[in-house]
C-alpha cells in the first residue's frame, strides 16, 4: 500500500473555487476511475493552500490509474484548464508515504 500527500499553492483568492473544482469535478472523476481519496484539506494557516492524500494499492495500480485519469480527453479538455488558472503548478508539492504497521489509516 502507498499514499501521496499532495500539497498545493493555490492562486490568491482561488481558494473557494479550488476547492469546489476538487469537490465536485476532480475528486468525482478520479473515484469513478478507481482512485482511493482518504482525504481533502484546507490549511487553517495559510489561505493559499490546499491538501489531499490519495492511497494505491500499489505502484502498478498507481501507473494505470494515472493513465486512465491524466490520459483522459476529459482530463485535458475539461479539469486541466481550470486547474492551471487556480494554482501554481511549480509548486506542488507530492510525498509518497507508507504508512507504519499499525497505522490506523490502513
Amino acid at each position: 500500500m502507498l499514499f501521496e500527500l499532495r500539497q498545493y499553492t493555490i492562486n490568491e483568492g482561488r481558494r473557494e473555487d479550488f476547492v469546489r473544482l476538487m469537490e465536485e469535478q476532480i475528486i468525482p472523476f478520479q473515484v469513478s476511475k478507481g482512485m482511493t481519496i482518504l482525504g481533502s484539506f484546507t490549511s487553517e494557516e495559510d489561505d493559499n493552500t490546499y491538501i489531499w492524500i490519495r492511497r494505491f494499492h500499489s505502484e502498478e495500480e498507481r501507473e494505470r490509474l494515472y493513465e486512465d485519469v491524466y490520459g483522459s480527453d476529459y482530463w485535458r479538455d475539461e479539469i486541466a484548464p481550470h486547474v492551471s488558472e487556480m494554482m501554481n503548478r511549480d509548486s506542488i508539492s507530492v510525498q509518497r508515504l507508507e504508512a507504519t504497521p499499525r497505522s490506523p489509516i490502513q
